[in-house]
């Protein structure tokens, strides 16, 4: 019986041109947060971020894709390959990863047109979207909340809930046009309304629940995550508002604040925002 030669994978000549890091970054969570397996966590702290491919652009031009976040998840995994479950990340990583990816695919600056509120002309600015990131180095996520006898930690949303937050908005945009709506009756609003308003409640209690990961007390500790559900449907609702208020006043620290510029041909000074919807955020003129 002759030996079995088992053939040796081909070396491709053009390997030495595919795409190198660009840029480093350090994530604003230090790698908290992140689910076992979910992160090849770095012993420096430093993330390696590559450009886009053709591929990925695309992904950011796919609606269905943008509406589900599965263009999001895929140009993470591409581009910043030590993040393997993107639905998995800390929301309060999420910006600063778009937008590394980003300055490694077109550079620092990001153009941006904006129609003057007074004189109604379109203006185009210049963003440096690097000075923006070295504000999150020392960036320290604050998980414990004080009240009274009990000690609330919490972590931040993670992609997947930062989606289903989104289907929550949704919700909200349902119920208004139900209201607005002139051409059903009274009663079939108050139907649809309640079955909205409910569906609206139970998802926001839902996300909110889902973001404790401990609750101490003086008699003792859980992490049992029906028990925490039960606590929240049950507890006062200041407590509630202040875990809520919370979450949403650090997601809120680390967004892109909105730019104080002036027009170019009215010299009026207004507020510019900036928006991280991906359609746009990565989209470049020619």
């Amino acid at each position: 019986m002759s030996d079995q030669v088992i053939p040796q994978k081909k070396n491709n000549p053009l390997s030495g041109f595919y795409r190198q890091p660009k840029i480093y970054i350090k994530l604003p969570s230090s790698g908290r947060f992140y689910p076992d397996g979910s992160l090849d966590m770095s012993s420096t702290g430093d993330y390696p971020v590559f450009a886009m491919t053709a591929k990925d652009e695309l992904m950011f031009k796919t609606p269905d894709a943008l509406l589900s976040g599965q263009s999001t998840v895929e140009v993470i995994k591409s581009c910043i390959p030590a993040i393997l479950d993107p639905w998995k990340m800390p929301s309060i990583d999420l910006d600063v990863c778009l937008i590394a990816i980003r300055i490694a695919t077109y550079g620092d600056s990001m153009e941006v047109t904006s129609e003057c509120p007074n004189c109604k002309s379109e203006n185009e600015y210049d963003i440096n979207l690097s000075s923006w990131l070295e504000k999150f180095v020392n960036f320290e996520y604050q998980e414990l909340i004080n009240h009274e006898e009990l000690k609330l930690y919490v972590r931040p949303y993670n992609y997947q809930e930062v989606t289903k937050n989104t289907i929550k908005t949704f919700e909200q945009q349902r119920i208004f046009s139900i209201v607005n709506d002139e051409n059903i009756s009274d009663e079939e609003k108050i139907d649809k309304f309640s079955k909205s308003f409910v569906k609206l409640t139970e998802l926001t209690v839902d996300i909110v629940a889902g973001c404790i990961s401990r609750i101490e007390t003086p008699t003792g500790s859980t992490d049992d995550h029906d028990f925490i559900m039960e606590f929240i449907n049950n507890c006062p609702k200041d407590i509630f508002d202040k875990i809520s208020q919370h979450i949403t006043e650090i997601n809120e620290t680390i967004e892109l604040k909105p730019q104080d510029v002036v027009c170019t041909h009215c010299s009026t000074e207004y507020i510019l925002p900036i928006t991280m919807d991906q359609s746009n955020f990565f989209a470049v003129r020619s």
